[in-house]
């Protein structure tokens, strides 16, 4: 519960950051507001009736109800909202993946007239903030596309207009099943012909950002249609705005991106990250029978049964959202307002950071004092000078911006020898100095202990001249994402996550080892480059030190 509380409030932070204000809407709807709302997905709406008979439904989303909520309420021309609540949903549970019948979900919404885009980019960009304050820069991609362009491709490689939403649906799958897949049942399910399938298939699988967009206006038949060209026009500033906003390095322009639900009406996006996809597509798991997923007891059958280990399930994406102008006209039946907004799903965020934490419990070191950076010099060879100067100057300004910093008290120090010194004092950061980085006004930051798959686990540039920013930055939300699992380890269960399993281990009573001591290997290789690339880093770190050092 705490580290859900701390999502909660993180994400709620950003909104109130933004202008929102919360709204709260029924938890359950009747069920003529919900139906035509959701497409193929209609069918995993849980269906009630009360004691007189009226037909009710559990709120599938909190998207339909804002927008009755604005029909209800003509006064409201313009809002920007947001609402955590749960939401409901007939699916098949995969607890462990963040995927339930019962969950919550944190939208925040912008409705009102504007100029085109820019409430559009400003979500974007709430999306940045989010999943960067939770600790997740640089693991996520926010895949996004517009309905216009979707639908000027299907129109122009010819496919009939009552199957429209239907392709749109299986295009959608490319996340989850190969090209192959997606066209057979283009095919055989939904009766396209296979000719105008392998038209879609040449565009449907392509990847990008303003490249991508250029390659389609410089198409002629494609720049033809109407829908076609309103959707580029749109993506075109939309990635200008973006560029304001500084948001645009998360976004992959992504043509099989279609959205399910039938209420979008232009630009859509979703965010994943690692471990959003299955491990393995439905195809690859009926050609492996050995290996395919056998779900587990007597209830084999049971569609209720909990599908964690089935490796066709992924966890999907964290957030989804887009644009929909035409929603709130369907309840008020004249007044139109436009709107756009993102929903984040709490309950996958929560899984995969509780995987994380999993995952580096194992190398997490004691703390044997209160060092936040353990300042390196990298290379070898006769002409390398051991950079005593650079590695004073920069303790001096770490020091000076209060952040406790230390190094190696040796001229030439190996860097064997100075992972060591870290890992002994359970130093959580690394700021490795090379001269060849250097002279391009880089440093190196490596987070100790990370797993050997964590996709920062050889570091990262930063810009010497901001240095003191750039560490702080990082020290900031790594003490956060340590208070967090501090809390949670007093807990005996939280929401089936036993409280050792993400506990840190507290600091021992062990005498710090003074860096003047720190023993240093007298068999470590030498070597002529005076920078330090990733990877010889971590080879270095890793092969080089002695064999009772643990890995970094």
């Amino acid at each position: 519960m705490v580290i859900r509380e701390k999502i909660f409030s993180t994400i709620t932070d950003v909104f109130k950051r933004h202008g929102g204000t919360t709204i709260d809407t029924p938890v359950f709807e009747l069920k003529e507001i919900l139906a035509g709302k959701y497409g193929e997905d209609s069918k995993l709406i849980y269906d009630l009736a009360d004691q007189g008979g009226e037909l009710c439904s559990l709120r599938y989303d909190l998207t339909v109800p804002f927008a009755r909520y604005l029909a209800m309420n003509k006064d409201i021309t313009s809002i920007k909202r947001y609402h955590i609540a749960k939401v409901y949903r007939r699916d098949q549970p995969a607890v462990s993946k963040g995927r339930m019948r019962e969950f919550y979900q944190c939208d925040f919404d912008i409705a009102g007239v504007y100029d085109p885009m820019i409430p559009d980019a400003e979500i974007i960009r709430i999306i940045n903030e989010v999943f960067d304050s939770l600790g997740w820069k640089g693991t996520y991609t926010i895949k996004l596309n517009t309905r216009k362009i979707l639908d000027g491709i299907f129109q122009v490689c010819g496919v009939p207009e009552p199957i429209l939403r239907p392709i749109s649906s299986a295009v959608d799958k490319l996340d989850k099943m190969p090209w192959e897949d997606v066209r057979k049942e283009m095919v055989d399910e939904k009766g396209l012909d296979p000719a105008i399938a392998d038209k879609i298939g040449k565009w449907v699988v392509l990847k990008g950002q303003r490249d991508l967009l250029e390659k389609l206006q410089a198409d002629e038949e494609l720049s033809a249609n109407a829908s076609m060209k309103q959707g580029m026009d749109d993506l075109d500033q939309l990635f200008t705005i973006l560029e304001y906003f500084d948001a645009m390095h998360t976004v992959s322009f992504d043509l099989s991106l279609a959205r399910g639900l039938d209420y979008y009406t232009g630009v859509i996006y979703e965010v994943v990250t690692e471990g959003s996809a299955p491990a393995v597509s439905a195809s690859q798991a009926a050609a492996e029978p050995a290996k395919s997923f056998k779900k587990k007891g007597p209830k084999s059958a049971d569609p209720d049964a909990d599908r964690s280990d089935d490796p066709t399930l992924g966890i999907g994406s964290v957030a989804a959202g887009g644009r929909y102008d035409n929603l709130v006209g369907m309840f008020s039946g004249k007044t139109q307002v436009p709107c756009v907004g993102i929903s984040f799903g709490i309950d996958r965020i929560f899984s995969i950071t509780k995987a994380r934490m999993a995952a580096q419990k194992a190398t997490v070191k004691p703390r044997k004092n209160d060092v936040d950076i353990f300042v390196m010099a990298f290379g070898g060879g006769k002409d390398f000078t051991g950079l005593l100067k650079e590695r004073s100057q920069v303790c001096t300004r770490l020091w000076n911006a209060g952040i406790k910093a230390e190094f190696l008290y040796k001229v030439k120090p190996k860097l064997p020898a100075q992972f060591k010194a870290a890992e002994q004092n359970g130093v959580p950061f690394a700021l490795i100095l090379g001269e060849d980085e250097l002279a391009q006004g880089k440093v190196r930051i490596k987070e100790m202990g990370l797993a050997s798959d964590h996709p920062l686990k050889e570091g990262e540039l930063i810009s010497f001249e901001n240095l003191e920013d750039e560490v702080q930055q990082r020290l900031t939300l790594k003490k956060q994402l340590d208070s967090i699992v501090r809390e949670a380890s007093g807990l005996r269960v939280v929401h089936g996550i036993k409280g050792e399993d993400v506990q840190v281990s507290a600091s021992d009573s062990t005498t710090p080892v003074p860096v003047a001591q720190a023993a240093e290997s007298t068999d470590t290789a030498t070597s002529s480059s005076t920078s330090a690339p990733a990877a010889e880093v971590a080879e270095r770190a890793s092969e080089e030190k002695p064999a009772e050092a643990t890995s970094s």
